[in-house]
């Protein structure tokens, strides 16, 4: 049951790249239909949870909340759906994936922690494959527009990187709130900025189609609610370090469902940036990795 919920997160996340790159390609604005993705899916999951009497109302009024979700989902997901416009979904995947590299530099410079050889390397390779993923772009025609939606992105995930390193503070400071709910009331807030984002920057009322409907129906219903119902559930059921490796699996797929199934092109020299940042991401996480393996052949030798 593990390996079938860990496989069934890690394709919903690694097509929610896609979906998102279907509904903008389709007419939806990217801040208003980021904007219902989130508010929609955070109410919901809000009032399963207060029926079930597993939250309050209470923490609807907490600024700690409010912080996360204008860091993790409103920063992150603002620059994303933007870039996408101009970006493919699976360059975008692959670009997201640097969150783990960015919250060490995070770490390391303001929080005062210690940074071992291997993560030094993990982040020497991680920058020398976001250089081959832009290579492309960097041609005589060029693509003006695809070199800053790939800036966009790597810059939302610095709000990514700020809103996890928030997150476990707030996870620590409410240990009776469900994990769940938190996620649930960070998602209110960050789709209620970006429906306010959506407002100033004056967006146009969304082309509505078949495809843009249905992609805003499958990254509320799936990316962010059973996904993340998903995720909660094997950090429970396992460890905080295993469903976290979605982001090794993820960008594969996102890369290979953009490429047969919308036609996205991948330049040669690209595959070289893939390989590196997810080189980059084992060497960054090597001590968790080992620590995990450790654990697991305790677990079998028992």
């Amino acid at each position: 049951m593990t390996i079938f919920l860990y496989s069934l997160m890690c394709f919903i996340f690694g097509t929610t790249f896609l979906a998102i790159k279907v509904g903008v390609d389709e007419g939806f604005p990217p801040f208003l239909s980021a904007g219902i993705r989130f508010l929609a899916a955070g109410a919901i999951l809000y009032l399963i949870l207060l029926a079930r009497k597993k939250t309050s109302w209470k923490i609807l009024l907490r600024k700690e909340l409010m912080f996360t979700g204008f860091t993790l989902t409103f920063i992150t997901f603002a620059c994303l759906y933007w870039a996408e416009q101009f970006v493919s979904s699976g360059i975008a995947a692959v670009l997201s994936a640097s969150a783990p590299i960015i919250i060490i530099l995070i770490q390391t410079a303001f929080m005062g922690v210690r940074i071992d050889k291997a993560s030094i390397v993990g982040i020497i390779l991680g920058f020398a494959g976001v250089f081959f993923l832009f290579l492309p772009g960097l041609s005589i025609t060029w693509n003006t527009f695809w070199i800053i939606g790939c800036g966009i992105i790597l810059f939302g995930q610095f709000g990514y990187a700020t809103g996890s390193i928030w997150s476990g503070k707030t996870i620590s400071t409410f240990k009776k709130e469900s994990p769940m709910a938190l996620n649930a009331v960070q998602m209110i807030y960050g789709g209620l900025f970006l429906l306010l984002l959506s407002l100033f920057a004056g967006e146009p009322a969304p082309n509505i189609t078949i495809p843009g409907l249905l992609s805003i129906l499958y990254l509320t219903v799936a990316g962010s609610m059973i996904a993340h119902t998903i995720y909660y559930y094997l950090v429970a059921k396992t460890n905080a370090f295993l469903p976290s490796t979605w982001l090794y699996v993820s960008p594969l797929i996102a890369l290979t469902i953009g490429h047969f199934f919308y036609n996205e092109a991948v330049h040669p020299v690209m595959l070289v940036g893939v390989l590196l940042i997810l080189s980059s991401l084992i060497l960054v996480n090597l001590g968790k990795i080992l620590q995990f393996v450790s654990i697991k052949k305790m677990a079998s030798s028992k």
